[in-house]
């Protein structure tokens, strides 16, 4: 029975692809037939017609511009309770979908549930864990300590500590949740944030289950660079700090930016 879909959102051609749709159908959740995989996209074309028909995916095509809409869209493409939308540049080692279920299954309250992560370069070399996913290891470490919902809101006033593509979600506690359509860069930080407003809990993971690639194409490279993440993270600060400490805060933020290129 299938409890859970892997959903890839998958943007125009990109040459990493196929390499996470491999490293989801070695999961050791699909050899179980626990978890689906489905192929979502806004940008159809010959060559994702052609890795569909390869790996014999379904493949859901939709007409959302955004990110946040194209989230929205590969939600819905989920026919389980329990979802992930797999970024295409991305990997997912064999135990992450395994792991997220048995999360879930273990506590029915908990809304969200991600694991830790690592980095790596355009040519899939693990890169080295740089002081900024330090600081958001202690920063996850911190925000699970109490499962409270006004103390994990206070910790993430500090900033994103929750790598998005590591997420997965119980759509069934989540049935009203939408991401924002209108933000480009911190549409994760906006929706966790909103989240933890709600009934129930988050789950964090301790483990490294999948890495997070880095290069001068990927979406966050290119907000970075036209500041369009500098902009929506300064607003985000705001929800919770005046001005003055928003502009402080911010100062560590641009130095981070500098590790996604």
């Amino acid at each position: 029975m299938k409890l859970h879909t892997f959903v890839i959102c998958a943007y125009k051609e990109s040459p990493y692809l196929e390499e996470c749709i491999k490293s989801l159908l070695i999961q050791e959740s699909v050899a179980l037939g626990m978890s689906d995989i489905v192929l979502y996209t806004a940008t159809p074309s010959d060559f994702i017609d052609g890795i569909c028909d390869k790996y014999r995916l379904k493949k859901v095509v939709g007409n959302s511009k955004g990110i946040g809409a194209n989230w929205n869209e590969a939600l819905s493409c989920s026919e389980t309770k329990l979802a992930t939308i797999a970024h295409q540049d991305d990997i997912y080692e064999k135990s992450y979908g395994i792991k997220i279920i048995e999360s879930f299954q273990k506590d029915k309250r908990i809304n969200i549930a991600f694991s830790d992560y690592y980095e790596i370069d355009g040519s899939g070399q693990k890169r080295k864990r740089n002081l900024n996913l330090k600081i958001k290891t202690l920063g996850l470490k911190f925000l699970s300590f109490i499962p409270n919902r006004s103390y994990q809101r206070r910790i993430y006033a500090f900033g994103n500590f929750i790598c998005c593509p590591a997420v997965s979600y119980n759509l069934e506690n989540l049935k009203n949740f939408k991401f924002n359509e209108e933000m480009k860069m911190v549409v994760d930080w906006d929706a966790w944030e909103r989240i933890m407003k709600k009934e129930g809990k988050i789950k964090y993971i301790p483990e490294l289950l999948m890495a997070h690639r880095i290069h001068a194409e990927s979406e966050t490279t290119v907000n970075t660079n036209d500041k369009n993440r500098e902009i929506e993270e300064f607003e985000m600060y705001r929800r919770y700090w005046g001005k003055n400490i928003s502009k402080f805060l911010m100062k560590f933020y641009i130095n981070n930016q500098k590790g996604n290129g």
